[in-house]
C-alpha cells in the first residue's frame, strides 16, 4: 500500500479510461496526457493501463509500505525520496517505509506516478478513472486527501534506472496545437476561421478536466452560434455566443448545443493538457489524411520509446 502524507491540490487516481458509457452521459474520464501516462506505466512494468496517480501543479507526498518501484512523467517537477532527489522519466525502486516527494511542476501542469503492480482500487463500470464531477471511481470518486491509503497490485520489481528512448518532452512557450476544421466549420465566417488559425489564444485558470477555456479574439459565426444538440468528440472546439472557444477534454459532457468550429488531434490532447493558465497556445488545421499520419508517427514514437502497441485512449 501507499499512505498519502500530503495529497497535492488535486491529485486523482487515473487508468486510461471507461469506454462505452457517453451515451449515458458518463464521460471516460482517464489521463489528460496519455503519452506521459503510459510511459509512466511501462517504466515499473505495469500494462499501459494499470491505475497511477495524475497530479495537477503539485505532486503529492506519500509513504510505501512494501517494496516498489515508481515511475514520474509528465510536467517538470522535482521528486525525492528520503529527501534525497531521485529522476524523473526513470524507474525508481522504493524499500518499505521510503518517503516521496512529487515537487511543483516549473513547466506543464500534470504529472503521473506510476507504481508497479498498479493502484488496486474498486473498477467501477469497468474502470478506475477518476470523473470528478460525477463522483465516480478513483477512491470515492474524489481527489485524493491526507491519510488516504491506496492498495498496490503484486508484481515482480522492475530493474531500477531504466529510462525511455526517447527525448523527455519540453514544454514549448506557445505550443501549436493541431486541428481538424469541423464538424460546424461552415457556421463561421472565413474571418472567424482567419482568427482560429491564425491568433494566439491565453488559457483561462477556469480550464479543467471538463475543458480547457481560452481567451483570444472573437470567432465570429456566420449563422448563429446554436445549433441541435449532438455529439461531442474528444477535443471539439465549441464556440458559444461570445466567440470564445472551448476545447473539450476527457471528464466533457456527452453532447452540446453550441457550434464546433474544429476537433483538437487525439495527439495533441496532452499538449493542450500541460498549457498552463495565462499561457497562450496556437492552432494549425491539418487535413484528416495527414492526421491520420501524424497519429500513427506518435504511436510509433511511443512504442519505441519503452517497447509495444500503446493502447488507444478513449473516444
Amino acid at each position: 500500500m501507499i499512505r498519502i502524507l500530503e495529497p497535492g491540490p488535486q491529485t486523482t487516481v487515473q487508468d486510461l479510461g471507461r469506454t462505452g458509457h457517453l451515451r449515458s452521459g458518463i464521460p471516460p474520464s482517464g489521463p489528460m496526457d496519455v503519452h506521459a501516462f503510459v510511459v509512466a506505466n511501462r517504466l515499473v512494468g505495469n500494462p499501459d493501463g494499470a491505475a497511477g496517480l495524475e497530479c495537477t501543479l503539485m505532486g503529492p507526498r506519500f509513504t510505501v509500505e512494501t517494496p516498489c518501484a515508481i515511475a514520474v512523467t509528465g510536467a517538470e517537477v522535482d521528486v525525492t525520496v528520503n529527501d534525497a532527489a531521485v529522476p524523473a522519466w526513470a524507474t525508481v525502486r522504493l524499500a518499505a517505509g521510503d518517503r516521496v516527494r512529487v515537487g511543483a511542476a516549473r513547466a506543464g501542469v500534470r504529472a503521473y506516478v506510476a507504481v508497479s503492480g498498479g493502484l488496486d482500487v474498486p473498477l467501477t463500470l469497468g474502470s478506475r478513472a477518476t470523473y470528478l464531477r460525477g463522483r465516480m471511481g478513483g477512491l470515492d470518486g474524489r481527489a485524493l486527501r491526507r491519510d488516504d491509503v491506496l492498495p498496490v497490485g503484486a508484481a515482480p520489481l522492475p530493474v531500477a534506472g531504466a529510462r525511455p528512448r526517447l527525448d523527455v518532452p519540453t514544454f514549448e512557450p506557445e505550443p501549436v496545437i493541431r486541428v481538424v476544421l469541423g464538424p460546424q466549420a461552415d457556421r463561421f465566417t472565413p474571418a472567424g476561421i482567419a482568427a482560429l488559425l491564425g491568433e494566439a489564444y491565453e488559457m483561462l485558470p477556469q480550464s479543467d478536466r471538463m475543458g480547457a477555456r481560452l481567451r483570444g479574439p472573437r470567432i465570429a459565426h456566420a449563422a448563429g452560434h446554436d445549433i441541435i444538440s449532438d455529439g461531442i468528440a474528444l477535443g471539439s472546439i465549441q464556440v458559444p455566443g461570445d466567440g470564445q472557444p472551448i476545447v473539450l477534454l476527457v471528464d466533457r459532457q456527452s453532447t452540446g448545443g453550441y457550434t464546433k468550429v474544429a476537433t483538437v488531434c487525439s495527439f495533441d490532447i496532452g499538449r493542450i493538457g500541460q498549457v498552463r493558465p495565462g499561457q497562450r497556445v496556437r492552432f494549425q488545421a491539418v487535413e484528416v489524411a495527414e492526421a491520420h499520419a501524424l497519429r500513427r508517427q506518435w504511436q510509433a514514437s511511443l512504442a519505441a520509446a519503452v517497447g509495444g502497441p500503446v493502447a488507444a485512449p478513449p473516444a
